[in-house]
């Protein structure tokens, strides 16, 4: 039992220095980075220094007890454990030390394909010693024994550790100031290390390579950990120190809203707001309710839903918002700012009182308020206009303000002496060929003199080219209160335009569904009737040079199917009938306007091919009527006469009485066969 106390010992001072580690232990990174990798080495180092001391803790306690036959099993096993933690933590160990160098190159992989050689040979010499005893074995009184395997195992990792120690003290001689401390440190380590390994080597019934792993240990935390967190303390300090200019902020994890005050002024701080917790969205959104003045809670309380910051942060990295706060009865207004941390998985919040800034601009205005200048005119109306001009309607003086660059490369004058000669001139450069004679008559000095007398203002839109493209604009004219300037906004609308374009698609296709026949997909009753107008507007306008005619037709059977053979299949009748005529007259729309009811509107080609077609069309009913498959429909046909018809619905009667013959010339001969 006395041989575990070191072990146990070392396990104890590994779980308590290290605990917080342990929490973060991850088998390979989540991200790129030699800090990440550097990160995860050590907690392999860590976990395999863990399974050494409770294997080396089970192995002295086992050994006591090995004439047990059950135990003599678990003490076997452990012995094996034992024996791969210890390769682990040589694996582990000079893992950490590559990753620690930050150091690519031969060398490095050199090392490592090494320190991975060794290990899985001395896994497969571990199995190999089940069957034959390479590495130890028991004798007949149970007692340990160890075999040459384990003396040549321990001198190659001895060998290795040598050379991880040598690697380390020649990168340190380059190297100046702390981080040369931090090199000696771990490499001194590496040879207490390989020391207590010897040790274990000469006598192995004494824990000394557990020593060594607790120097490992205390060594990666005290030296390596310690500059770490000086660094952290390096960051936090320039951190502090630039919040200095905030009211507060706040460091908060995005998907669960945990959250910490990182610093606040003292003003803020009078009004007890949460340093921390553990949902920032609720908590704010109370807090909201407590100190946000009554006409801003809406907006405040909408900007601290977790779905609205995702959405905002997903279009940039950054954004600000301000509201008033009320801070000792009175309020304020404060601007907040959102940034997006470096690890994608948290914002910082920003929080300053900007309300002795906007005073001061508000001051500022109203001192300005008697000398109205273009600029001030230009930014109230920035909001609307990507250009303005201020034009004096007497001499035509101008001077203009561009919020947002409309024109592309192309650089006009930004004031001058006439803006209608200017302008005149500037039309040929900028304006869409189409339209130039209209905007060239709508800025004419006299047109834009007489609007004026009437009216309050006038716009009109119209085409530019710039970068390359055409683009809508829309130019409007309004003269000052005081009538003694113009004021010319001109506003890109290609949204708009494009907003327009898409609702009349819309409309179109809302319109076209609605003149379609849901069942067969071709043209239903109420577009037959909008055809029927249009043309008997044209008829009646004397249009007599017209050539159109119409085909009438009736499936036959519809109903004998319906009733033997259910709706479906005389659905399916129907839609096989609308098919047959689509395919025959290519070029005509289709109409159905009854249930087994269908109108052809022949013009053009099959206008000129109608002979044909109503043959071809009879031929194939005859075919179908013969094989007993495929639709059977009468039809007849008649054109437009302009001598003699005046009204459309003489066109279809003519049409439907042939098609009414047609139907008792079919039914004589479905009875013949």
């Amino acid at each position: 039992m006395s041989y575990s106390i070191i072990s146990i010992l070392g396990l104890i001072i590994n779980f308590i220095i290290n605990h917080e580690p342990f929490k973060n232990i991850k088998i390979r990174a989540d991200e790129p980075g030699k800090d990440k990798k550097l990160e995860v080495c050590r907690g392999h180092f860590l976990l395999a220094a863990t399974g050494y001391f409770i294997a080396d803790i089970g192995w002295g306690i086992l050994y006591e007890y090995r004439n047990v036959d059950a135990v003599y099993r678990f003490l076997y096993c452990n012995t094996v454990l034992y024996f791969l933690f210890v390769f682990a933590t040589v694996l582990a160990w000079t893992r950490y030390i590559v990753a620690f160098l930050r150091r690519g190159g031969r060398r490095s992989k050199l090392f490592l394909y090494t320190v991975w050689t060794m290990f899985g040979l001395s896994v497969i010499l571990l199995i190999v010693n089940f069957f034959k005893p390479f590495i130890f074995y028991y004798d007949a009184q149970r007692n340990y024994v160890t075999a040459p395997g384990r003396h040549i195992a321990f001198i190659v990792q001895v060998v290795l550790y040598m050379m991880v120690s040598a690697y380390v003290f020649w990168i340190a001689r380059k190297i100046k100031g702390v981080e040369k401390q931090r090199y000696y440190a771990v490499g001194l380590t590496c040879i207490l290390m390989n020391v207590f390994l010897v040790l274990q080597l000469l006598d192995p019934n004494q824990p000394y390579y557990a020593a060594g792993v607790i120097i490992g240990i205390c060594v990666i935390k005290s030296f390596v950990e310690a500059v770490e967190k000086k660094e952290k303390i390096i960051y936090d300090n320039i951190a502090t120190s630039l919040a200095e200019d905030y009211e507060a902020m706040y460091y908060i994890d995005i998907e669960t809203g945990e959250y910490r005050e990182f610093s606040r002024s003292a003003e803020y701080a009078s009004m007890n707001v949460p340093v921390g917790g553990r949902d920032f969205y609720a908590e704010t959104r109370e807090n909201v309710q407590k100190y946000v003045h009554p006409d801003d809670r809406e907006f405040a309380t909408r900007m601290y839903e977790k779905e609205t910051l995702k959405e905002k942060l997903g279009e940039k990295n950054s954004y600000s918002y301000k509201y008033r706060v009320m801070v000792g009865g009175e309020s304020k207004y404060f601007l907040f700012t959102v940034l997006r941390a470096a690890d994608d998985k948290h914002f910082v919040l920003y929080e300053k009182d900007i309300d002795d800034e906007l005073t001061a601009e508000k001051m500022r205005l109203e001192n300005q308020k008697d000398h109205v200048t273009f600029s001030q005119i230009a930014e109230i109306l920035a909001v609307n206009y990507d250009v303005i001009y201020y034009v004096d309607a007497k001499d035509s003086s101008y001077i203009s303000y561009e919020c947002r660059n409309i024109y592309g490369d192309l650089s006009l004058p930004k004031s001058g002496d006439d803006f209608f000669a200017d302008t005149q001139r500037d039309i040929e450069l900028i304006i869409h060929r189409s339209d130039r004679d209209a905007v060239l008559k709508f800025v004419d000095k006299d047109h834009v003199k007489r609007a004026m007398k009437s009216q309050r203002s006038i716009s009109m839109d119209y085409r530019v080219i710039a970068y390359r493209k055409t683009h809508y604009v829309r130019m409007t004219i309004r003269k000052s209160t005081n009538g003694t300037h113009y004021i010319i906004g001109i506003e890109n609308t290609d949204d708009e335009v494009k907003k327009e374009k898409q609702y009349l698609k819309a409309l179109n296709t809302e319109k076209e569904l609605a003149r379609r026949d849901e069942l067969t997909g071709v043209k239903n009753k109420n577009a037959y009737h909008e055809l029927e107008k249009s043309v008997q507007t044209s008829i009646d306008k004397g249009m007599d040079f017209l050539t159109f005619g119409f085909v009438v037709c009736d499936a036959n059977n519809l109903k004998k199917i319906n009733d033997t053979e259910g709706h479906v299949a005389g659905d399916e009748y129907i839609k096989k009938t609308a098919l047959l005529l689509c395919d025959i007259f290519a070029h005509s729309p289709v109409f159905r306007v009854g249930g087994d009811e269908f109108v052809v509107f022949l013009s053009g080609n099959d206008y000129v091919n109608r002979e044909m077609l109503m043959a071809k069309l009879r031929t194939q009913v005859e075919a179908n009527l013969q094989t007993g498959s495929g639709p059977v429909l009468a039809s007849g046909m008649a054109e437009y006469m302009p001598d003699e018809d005046s009204l459309v619905a003489d066109i279809f009667d003519r049409a439907d009485k042939e098609m009414y013959d047609n139907k008792q010339a079919l039914k004589k001969k479905e009875k013949a066969t």
